[in-house]
């Protein structure tokens, strides 16, 4: 029964996620979809009520008990993280906003998300194990809890796997090839260089990206000039000419 209800739980976490993100997107109804994403926790709850009156009811603690722990526990680090990513790829696909931000591969910057993914798994490890310790104080001495030990390793194994995934990216962190590593795919403005700008400022001058021609006469109309000072006495004297002979 237990493993059906996680079944049932997992199926319900990504049916509410769905019809959230198209209630608010499609239909544009906010609030509905909040409440809807709010109903998320609830299928944890439920599955933790359910587990404790299973056992409670003189069931043996066997894995099925020790899964939904974790199950929780993973719910609780993950769950948000997951329902936010998924919400910034409906609101740049239904929504027409800009495209989620993915994370770094390189550097220090992927050393801090594979930090971040390393806290949420310890988050969720200390819900699995204080889950699993509290169902193995409510056994007692009097039931077989060796299969809820087995799963506080299997927790405490899986948080040591991502923190030594974070140590790696820490200690040895990827450098972006030769043809990654430009200012425009880091997407920090610090990172541009001064002759980049310059060529910007020179391209966005003159029509067609070419620099301006510096010969005199082939400089551009003075009437676009924004600045009257920059008209040259050449043009003006010309103009002035002009006017007389059509006198």
């Amino acid at each position: 029964m237990v493993v059906a209800l996680i079944i049932a739980c997992e199926v319900g976490f990504w049916v509410l996620l769905a019809l959230g993100l198209a209630v608010r997107y499609l239909l544009k109804w906010r609030r509905t979809s909040v409440v809807l994403l709010l109903c998320e926790p609830v299928l944890e709850l439920v599955l933790f009520v359910v587990t404790a009156i299973d056992l409670k009811n003189g069931a043996e603690p066997s894995w099925e008990h020790g899964l939904a722990a974790l199950y929780i526990g993973y719910t609780v680090a993950f769950g948000h993280y997951t329902i936010r990513w998924l919400d910034g790829h409906a609101a740049h696909r239904l929504g027409g906003g800009p495209p989620p931000r993915k994370p770094s591969r390189y550097g220090r910057a992927r050393a801090r998300h594979e930090a971040k993914l390393w806290l949420r798994a310890v988050l969720g490890g200390a819900v699995a194990l204080v889950l699993l310790q509290l169902a193995v104080w409510y056994v007692g001495d009097s039931g077989d809890v060796s299969s809820l030990r087995t799963f506080q390793w299997v927790a405490l194994r899986t948080v040591g796997i991502y923190g030594v995934i974070a140590l790696s990216y820490t200690v040895f962190p990827r450098k972006a090839p030769a043809d990654e590593s430009s200012a425009f795919s880091t997407g920090n403005p610090q990172d541009i260089s001064d002759a980049r700008v310059r060529g910007a400022g020179q391209n966005a001058a003159s029509p067609g990206g070419q620099p301006p021609d510096p010969r005199p006469g082939r400089d551009s109309s003075a009437f676009s000039a924004r600045n009257p000072q920059d008209i040259s006495d050449a043009r003006v004297r010309g103009a002035g000419q002009n006017e007389k002979q059509i006198r």
